[in-house]
């Protein structure tokens, strides 16, 4: 039989946020947080594959899928933010323990939630969801770069391009090798909802404060030395964004570290669910007491 995954809202400092949710209540706890420009529309495929064995959770950021999208003007995007308001809700939803699945944003916000209180994190399985300088791709961050240097109309225009139906779309397809195993429903999904009103300048603002992840990376790395986290890294090899040397980095802080590098792109959930599905299963099945 299946499992029944639920579809839920809660309201966090004052703020509708959606999540999907399947799994025993007492089972251990996997939170997953996803990337840009997606949601936890990205794990549609995932959490029924882990839903027997662990309790599963999927919010949306604000900002992001069904959760609420206030207007730049009412809500502080950043990464901090974002952070706070999803360890807020950890603790709505009692989650005092819980290992932490990140992939792209998903990584500076868990990883925040792991810097405040490292006594709950259980495990992580990062998907390509990058903490060090290696995993940067220059190609990719160049645009970028110059537009943390010096914010202007001409360094903005190719960052907004990210945002654009052909920009997000790039984003499923680059690096897979039989795109006819992609769903086009994905990047649909996502592009409609970043042309609600307001959006662009949301994801703007998101971008922009992406520098401060990087300068986060030291205690990012002093974390993994002090904790020796179990760590899967289920990583994309063909991601144009965050590259394989951004998987591979991580042995240098967590040497018990466990690396795979999949024939899959930015988002390897859409051609290798199943994989990834049984990688984690294993590993947390043998580094998570009572899994």
């Amino acid at each position: 039989m299946s499992a029944k995954i639920h579809y839920r809202t809660t309201t966090i400092q004052g703020r509708e946020i959606f999540y999907r949710e399947a799994g025993a209540p007492d089972a251990p706890v996997l939170l997953l947080l996803h990337g840009f420009p997606a949601s936890s529309h990205m794990f549609r495929d995932l959490i029924p594959l882990l839903a027997g064995r662990y309790r599963v959770i999927a919010p949306d950021y604000p900002g992001f899928g069904y959760s609420a999208a206030p207007p730049v003007e009412e809500f502080d995007y950043t990464f901090d933010h974002l952070a706070a308001v999803l360890g807020e809700f950890t603790e709505r939803l009692g989650l005092d323990r819980f290992a932490l699945y990140v992939q792209d944003y998903g990584a500076p916000v868990g990883l925040r939630l792991a810097l405040a209180h490292p006594e709950r994190i259980t495990a992580i399985v990062t998907q390509n969801g990058n903490a060090y300088e290696e995993g940067l791709v220059e190609e990719a961050w160049a645009d970028i770069r110059a537009y943390w240097a010096d914010p202007n109309p001409v360094t903005e225009a190719p960052v907004r391009a990210t945002q654009s139906a052909e920009g997000v779309r790039w984003q499923y397809i680059h690096g897979v090798t039989d795109q006819s195993l992609l769903n086009p429903d994905a990047w649909r999904h996502d592009i409609a909802l970043l042309q609600r009103p307001g959006q662009d300048r949301v994801q703007l603002k998101l971008i922009g404060d992406y520098g401060s992840n990087v300068a986060l990376y030291p205690d990012f790395h002093a974390y993994f030395r002090a904790s020796q986290v179990p760590l899967l890294a289920a990583w994309g090899a063909h991601d144009q964004i965050f590259g394989p040397a951004g998987a591979t980095a991580f042995l240098r802080d967590l040497p018990e570290a466990e690396v795979h590098l999949l024939p899959a792109g930015h988002f390897a959930l859409e051609t290798h669910s199943a994989q990834i599905a049984a990688l984690i299963d294993d590993f947390l099945t043998r580094r998570l007491p009572g899994a």
